[in-house]
């Protein structure tokens, strides 16, 4: 009795090694398994295909941007002249940039080009978009940003700062690169949104309504966005007690941080430092000796937008003068924007008007 007593309990320890070891090893089954689909799931994204387009779009468009000199190809709405590309895109202008397609390269023997990150300026947020092979939907904002310098008062410094903010899209995603070059260290970081708002933004900044010695009337444009604005939308609106008219712009462009002259008379049009200059007068829209396109004595000049797909226009910027503002101008004044708001009180007389001069 006692010898078989002795191989029940042998049997029974044997029984419980086994079941320890099996336990044993199917936790570190799961322990692995565990680590795996945590890795799995940092490899490969969120598993929404949404998500995963907009990290990848995000990654290639800044891997494009920054692999090379970039592209541009001249062309109109009916054809490419691919014998004509060239690798200096930055040295078109935004009108012609608009016109063709352009791939937007920043790096130039290894290193990012000033000249191509200034030229940017000449690109509309949806001529990168389309370079960079983005999904139709899509916005972006690019930062280029000095982070480190031998120069304390560089760091900070934004080389470049424009388009979509992220708040008004529905998702983003994010991808960034470093360049060491020069003692100083550049950020670039590229947001790919799904949706958002056009960060479009025109300001009427000066106006003549009685020009001296039979010259143009004139209305002066800034583009204070770092990227340059396509003018398709946009119209000018002019009432008064006399007069009411409107100018709905086909095509055209605005190339970021510079000024636009639209006038009655292209070819005596004092030009100051204005990017272009835009003749309204052979449309009737301005006037030039003596004949009034904008009113005298009082008038309101609007600008709107209309965004794609909507029918209604959208008052962007507005200049007023006469009746209750105070603001009567005499022959040789301009009506000039102090820059703060587009409140009346922003607005004052120019003794020596400066077209093109913003």
């Amino acid at each position: 009795m006692r010898r078989r007593g002795h191989r029940s309990l042998e049997r029974d320890e044997t029984a419980l090694t086994a079941v320890i070891e099996f336990l044993s090893a199917f936790a570190l089954f799961l322990m692995i398994l565990t680590a795996f689909l945590a890795l799995a799931q940092l490899q490969m994204g969120s598993n929404d295909p949404a998500v995963d387009r907009l990290d990848r779009s995000a990654v290639q468009g800044l891997d494009r941007l920054t692999s090379d000199a970039g592209w541009f190809v001249p062309g109109n709405e009916s054809a490419m002249d691919y014998q004509n590309a060239t690798a200096d895109w930055h040295l078109q202008s935004a009108e012609d940039l608009d016109e063709g397609r352009v791939q937007a390269g920043l790096v130039v023997d290894g290193a990012l080009s000033m000249a191509k990150i200034n030229a940017i300026q000449n690109l509309t947020e949806g001529d990168m978009v389309d370079g960079l092979g983005l999904d139709d939907g899509f916005s972006i904002h690019l930062t280029i940003e000095v982070i480190a310098s031998e120069n304390s008062s560089r760091i900070g410094e934004m080389l470049f700062d424009g388009g979509t903010e992220r708040r008004t899209a529905q998702a983003s995603s994010t991808a960034n690169r470093q360049f060491i070059q020069d003692g100083e260290t550049w950020r670039i970081v590229l947001e790919v949104h799904r949706g958002g708002r056009l960060n479009n933004d025109l300001h009427i900044t000066e106006v003549m309504t009685r020009p001296a010695s039979g010259g143009p009337e004139w209305i002066e444009i800034y583009n204070p966005n770092d990227y340059a604005i396509a003018l398709r939308g946009w119209s000018l609106n002019h009432t008064s007690s006399e007069i009411s008219s409107d100018y709905l712009f086909k095509s055209g462009v605005i190339a970021g941080k510079t000024t636009l002259l639209f006038t009655g008379d292209a070819t005596s049009q004092a030009v100051g430092s204005a990017s272009q200059v835009i003749d309204l007068g052979v449309h009737g829209y301005l006037g030039v000796g003596m004949f009034n396109g904008l009113a005298d004595g009082s008038g309101v000049l609007t600008l709107r937008y209309t965004q794609v797909d909507e029918a209604r226009p959208y008052d962007m910027f507005r200049a007023e003068w006469g009746g209750d503002t105070g603001l009567f101008m005499i022959t040789g004044q301009s009506l000039a924007w102090d820059g703060n708001s587009t409140a009346t009180t922003s607005w004052f007389i120019e003794e020596s008007p400066t077209p093109g001069d913003q």
